[in-house]
């Protein structure tokens, strides 16, 4: 085999002596194939030979980098020099060649995995599609043969033997390099006929998770990171928690030990307090048995949560649990996380100095964060949107699909009240389901609206956990409604005298502009009574850096179950779920029921104030906002209708204290409404949309770049930097020995801003990223923009 020992797939790394020759690459392909199919297991609904036929596909994908084109391409010899071809293309004629005989029902599988792993089969935007290549410069055999250029006849048939050996096929004669030609023209042919027709959905579905499967085990093997195959929320798990909780004196409670016993979806309604955490993985645990005894395998578990700092948190809990190397982190900032990781786990005292330490440290994030988009754990704690992308498919999204089937899922929190969201995770719930999964969705006050359209969702009935009717749901809190608004003198006022009382008091706004307001009231005299440090500001306009810096110090202040210190903090909804904070008192402005619920739960957090703390309300501003003239908001952010059916809520318990059973009932009648009802359509359209247009996977190889884009509208945000960091900004990039390790090293100046905002700027290509003149505090945040053009475009406050 001399002419393959210089035939390579990849060139160089960085800092590498050489590159990856093709057999490497094929036979690390071929095994990451087989240990993804070890992890998966047998796929509901799938055929029989699925694996067999992902695995060959692997093996195969890339025997058509032998061109002298493509080895020039890699710089075999050098200089490199592009190609232009598309070597999957070629890779089908050594297909044909190795299976001859192969079933043809089979064989078609196995050419659509390799087919599929780089480019969609049509429409697209900037790199052509492999129809264009079809009907122009592939149009014949003879003009694929052209332009596929120049192949070596000894290693072509050296490659067909190594690829007999190797697959286990019996030995067989080589083929001619025009039978290579022909056959992979054929072939490309055929699947671009058989994929622009009309297959039947389970076929979709079978091309999709055949992509994924070979896309995923491609780039793992290609990335050096395998895959993590023992799930270690296992059958074990569920003893090891007792004799943890053993040893502080606990025993499990009876709706954590119900939790064990539920075989499939479950929802679980408990206060906080109540352990729902360890009953959610209690159940995960046995479901992760459950499964593999059915389907082999071992599943992922996936525990998903609204907001980034408590998805850090639960991270650092399960990491603790289940150990550090098998808990990923997937959500847009996890390479800050694992920065953050990587340098409190450093020597601090013999690093050379602190720069050449985050430099250091970058490395081992980006290569943590690679690894985890890789999917390599089987623990991951993320967002649920971050799985939700699977519905784009595609090469760049198909791999999220195979790797969810037969998974656990939890999802903490699902937030109701976002029809458009909700109703994109309630089609992607059916999906986990019918693809092997078991969905677990916890609450404290999970409404029975949404329970019924989970349910809806999942095609069959949860189990429903809680606490018994004589569990003792805690009172924590005393009920005061307001009718002047947060920001009036009288509220200032009132809140002052708290203050003076050396209360720990939050205020919660519901927009910036409010809450930067009523911090510069507040803060000056209690940071002259208390000191440096006593009174912050918590928003969502502030540098990556700069709220990161705040988070530690409101920590450091107001954490539950530390000793309770006077001072004040002034937050937006960012308060609502990300931080661990306790206060013993909190005045808000008016909002929807499930937010203010949320708001509650900061102040006498442990229960540790003997008697029921005030949780005063404030009824908020309504009016249309700037882009939507003719629809009322509540300060510009929570829509009027059902804002104001929470306010007639509390209004009837106002003065009285708070039994948390209370909350679920007032949920249901909220959601009993004739605002509810209109939720309730607004969630069904959304749903079936997704499940219509997404996850039929209608044409599952065209483009899906137009529902990327309806994807990303969803997410209404954007991020600059500042004129006055750019230079620190370019140093940074450039401090890194990767483009990645330099982004990420810059992370911290990023600032958060409205999509229409980020607009106000100017895009730096030099950077990539959107420059804004802005006036920015690092106490106080964004509170304007200055580009001359745009003045007073940007309001603070607006949520849009």
């Amino acid at each position: 085999m001399n002419a393959l020992g210089q035939v390579w797939a990849k060139s160089a790394r960085r800092g590498a002596q050489r590159g990856e020759l093709l057999t490497e690459h094929l036979l690390a392909v071929w095994e990451a194939a087989h240990t993804l199919r070890e992890r998966t297991g047998t796929i509901p609904g799938m055929p029989e030979r699925f694996w067999d036929w992902a695995c060959l596909a692997c093996l195969l994908h890339d025997a058509g980098k032998v061109p002298d084109g493509f080895q020039r391409m890699v710089g075999n010899p050098g200089p490199a020099r592009p190609w232009g071809q598309r070597h999957e293309v070629y890779s089908l004629g050594f297909a044909d060649a190795v299976l001859d005989g192969f079933p043809a029902e089979e064989l078609g599988w196995v050419m659509l995995g390799i087919a599929a792993h780089h480019r969609v089969f049509e429409g697209g935007e900037g790199k052509p599609p492999l129809k264009g290549y079809l009907y122009t410069t592939y149009q014949t055999p003879e003009m694929l043969s052209a332009a596929i250029g120049r192949v070596d006849p000894d290693t072509a048939r050296e490659l067909h033997a190594w690829l007999l050996r190797v697959s286990g096929r019996p030995p067989a004669e080589p083929p001619s390099l025009d039978r290579l030609v022909s056959a992979a023209h054929q072939w490309l042919s055929a699947l671009i006929r058989t994929w622009n027709g009309h297959p039947g959905p389970l076929e979709c579905l079978t091309g999709v998770l055949m992509q994924g499967a070979v896309t995923l085990a491609d780039r793992s093997s290609s990335a050096r990171s395998p895959f993590l195959v023992r799930q270690p929320l296992d059958g074990a798990y569920p003893q090891s928690l007792i004799g943890r909780l053993a040893a502080g004196g606990k025993l499990l409670h009876p709706h954590q030990e119900d939790m064990l016993t539920v075989d499939g979806h479950v929802l679980l309604r408990a206060p906080t307090g109540s352990g729902k955490t360890e009953a959610v993985l209690l159940w995960a645990s046995h479901q992760v048995r459950l499964i593999q005894q059915l389907r082999g395998g071992q599943p992922r578990v996936f525990y998903t949560l609204p907001y980034l700092a408590s998805i850090n948190a639960m991270s650092g809990r399960l990491r603790e649990q289940a150990g550090d190397d098998a808990v990923g982190v997937a959500h847009s900032r996890a390479a800050s996380y694992y920065l953050k990781l990587a340098i409190d786990g450093c020597d601090h005292e013999r690093a050379e100095d602190e720069e050449t330490l985050a430099v250091h440290a970058a490395g081992q994030a980006v290569a943590r964060d690679r690894a985890t988009r890789l999917f390599r754990e089987p623990v991951r704690v993320g967002t649920p949107y971050q799985l939700v992308r699977g519905a784009l498919a595609g090469p760049a999204h198909s791999g999220i699909l195979i790797d969810s089937t037969n998974s656990v899922f939890i999802l903490d929190e699902l937030h109701a009240y976002e029809p458009k969201r909700l109703g994109m995770i309630l089609a992607m719930l059916g999906l986990w389901s019918r693809l092997g999964g078991r969905i677990a969705v916890i609450s404290a006050t999970l409404p029975q609206a949404l329970a019924d359209l989970i349910t809806m969702a999942l095609g069959e009935q949860p189990a429903l956990v809680e606490p018994a009717p004589t569990w003792n749901w805690p009172v924590r809190h005393q009920l005061e409604l307001r009718t002047a608004h947060l920001t009036a003198d009288a509220s200032v006022t009132e809140i002052r005298q708290r203050l003076a009382c050396d209360a720990s008091v939050l205020v919660v706004a519901n927009n910036v502009a409010d809450a930067v307001g009523l911090y510069e009231a507040l803060a000056p005299a209690v940071t002259d009574r208390h000191g440096p440090g006593s009174a912050l500001l918590l928003h969502s306009r502030f540098k990556a850096g700069d709220r990161a810096d705040i988070e530690k110090k409101i920590l450091a202040r107001f954490e539950a179950g530390h000793p309770r210190q006077p001072g004040l903090l002034v937050a937006t909804q960012t308060v609502e779920v990300s931080l661990n904070v306790d206060f013993d008192v909190l005045h808000t402005s008016g909002a929807l029921l499930e937010p203010l619920i949320q708001r509650f739960g900061r102040v006498n957090r442990l229960g540790a104030i003997l008697q029921p703390a005030p949780v005063i309300i404030h009824q908020p501003a309504y009016g249309p906002r700037r882009r939507q003239p003719g629809e009322e908001f509540a300060d510009g952010v929570y829509a009027a209708a059902p804002t104001r059916l929470a306010w007639q809520i509390l209004a009837r318990n106002d003065g009285g204290a708070l039994n948390e059973k209370l909350f679920g009932q007032w949920l249901d009648e909220v959601y009993a409404s004739d605002w509810g009802q209109e939720w309730h359509a607004g969630v069904l359209a959304e749903y079936r949309t997704w499940d219509e247009q997404w996850l039929r996977f209608e044409r599952p190889f065209a483009s899906r770049d137009h529902l990327a884009d309806r994807f990303d509208e969803l997410f209404d945000g954007a991020e600059a930097i500042l004129e006055d960091d750019r230079v620190t900004y370019r140093d940074r990039l450039r401090k890194g020995s990767t483009t990645a390790e330099g982004r990420l090293l810059a992370a911290d100046l990023l600032l958060p801003v409205p999509a229409y905002a980020g607009k106000l700027g100017r895009f730096d290509r030099e950077l990539g990223v959107t420059v804004i003149v802005g006036d920015y505090d690092p106490a106080a945040g964004l509170t304007g923009i200055r580009e001359p053009e745009y003045a007073g475009n940007y309001v603070p406050g607006e949520v849009l």
